[in-house]
């Protein structure tokens, strides 16, 4: 056979393997539609925060009236928390609609952190009027210059336990989906499968923390219907229930931290992930691999693979994104390939984190 024919049928053979590589490129993209479209949980969120937004205001305005017929200062800190909670979640609202903008130029990653800073915002402003309630509560302890009138509080404060648990229901259900995406080698963190938006946990341990102090609230005004002279009782339940409230939101501090930080989100396992990386046939090696959140349901994921000579680039490229997306629900991945270097297995920056 001459050289010019051998030559022929290799670069015929390569045109071959090129085309078949285009054509699997073709079949296949990174993205998924899905991420273009708002999540399950953001639309439940959305609606969930408007319905909440709603009965909070109504209740609102009947608690300062109550609060102000009744003399009652714990009333007042509980419409005050109310408006409180009305405000962080227009907050949250406005948070999870501005994190629908598109990507640009300058915000590549898009506004999906607009709702975690939503959500520290929200703790703020609750922090901010809880040290000012204690302080009132303070004040009337040491100046004893009140009147209750039991009856009135014990009334608004059952209603006020009524609406806060129907709101607390309607938060809960309405931001808590399931997912059945085939998360097969998620954490024992999310082994149901479950997600919840941070402003959704946000606007429900707000709630909750009302619906503690309106029973604390309504136990309160009980006491001050049989004996007028407890009526001390009003500003300290303020206290009480306003310590309550500020430790039940670290939580939500910490959660949102974490993902301003970018450390790996709880719903993943670093080692899960790196291992399942390692099995795709034709990587040799695993490094540099990186996994943060862009909020606490949207996980980005970074990671170079060292391939074995030969092997087909495009088809270990495909079998990582697409095992990335379908059973670890990553939403932005980015993977490097290269070539196995037996030299470069000493390299400190490529150990994996213990």
């Amino acid at each position: 056979m001459s050289n010019a024919t051998s030559n022929l049928m290799k670069n015929s053979h390569v045109v071959q393997n090129y085309g078949s590589t285009t054509n699997l490129v073709e079949e296949f993209h990174c993205h998924s539609d899905e991420n273009l479209q708002p999540t399950i949980t953001d639309r439940r969120a959305i609606r969930t925060l408007w319905a909440s937004i709603i009965i909070c205001l109504i209740f609102i305005i009947s608690e300062i009236i109550g609060g102000y017929l009744a003399h009652s200062l714990a009333i007042i800190t509980d419409a005050a928390h109310l408006l409180t909670d009305f405000a962080s979640m227009l907050v949250s609202l406005f948070a999870l609609y501005i994190s629908k903008k598109p990507a640009s130029q300058r915000m590549s990653f898009g506004w999906h952190r607009a709702e975690v800073m939503g959500a520290f915002i929200s703790v703020f402003m609750i922090w901010i009027i809880t040290g000012i309630l204690v302080y009132m509560a303070i004040d009337r302890i040491t100046r004893h210059s009140y009147h209750i009138d039991a009856s009135i509080m014990a009334i608004t404060a059952a209603l006020g336990v009524f609406v806060n648990f129907i709101m607390a229901i309607l938060l809960y259900f309405g931001g808590h989906t399931h997912s059945h995406n085939g998360h097969s080698n998620l954490s024992h963190s999310t082994n149901s499968g479950s997600t919840t938006n941070i402003n959704i946990r946000a606007a429900m341990i707000h709630v909750i923390g009302d619906l503690i102090q309106s029973i604390g609230v309504l136990i309160a005004a009980i006491l001050i219907l049989f004996n007028e002279s407890w009526s001390i009782a009003d500003p300290i339940c303020t206290i009480i229930f306003s310590i309550i409230v500020l430790c039940t939101t670290i939580y939500i501090i910490r959660d949102a931290m974490f993902v301003l930080l970018e450390g790996s989100p709880s719903s993943i396992n670093f080692r899960t992930v790196f291992d399942s990386l390692e099995r795709i046939h034709g990587v040799e090696k695993v490094h540099n691999l990186r996994i943060w959140s862009l909020t606490l349901d949207k996980i980005a994921i970074s990671v170079h693979l060292e391939i074995t000579p030969g092997a087909n680039a495009q088809w270990i490229l495909k079998q990582t994104t697409q095992m990335l997306r379908d059973e670890y629900n990553v939403l932005e991945s980015t993977v490097q390939i290269e070539g196995y270097d037996p030299e470069k297995q000493d390299c400190n920056q490529c150990i994996p984190p213990a």
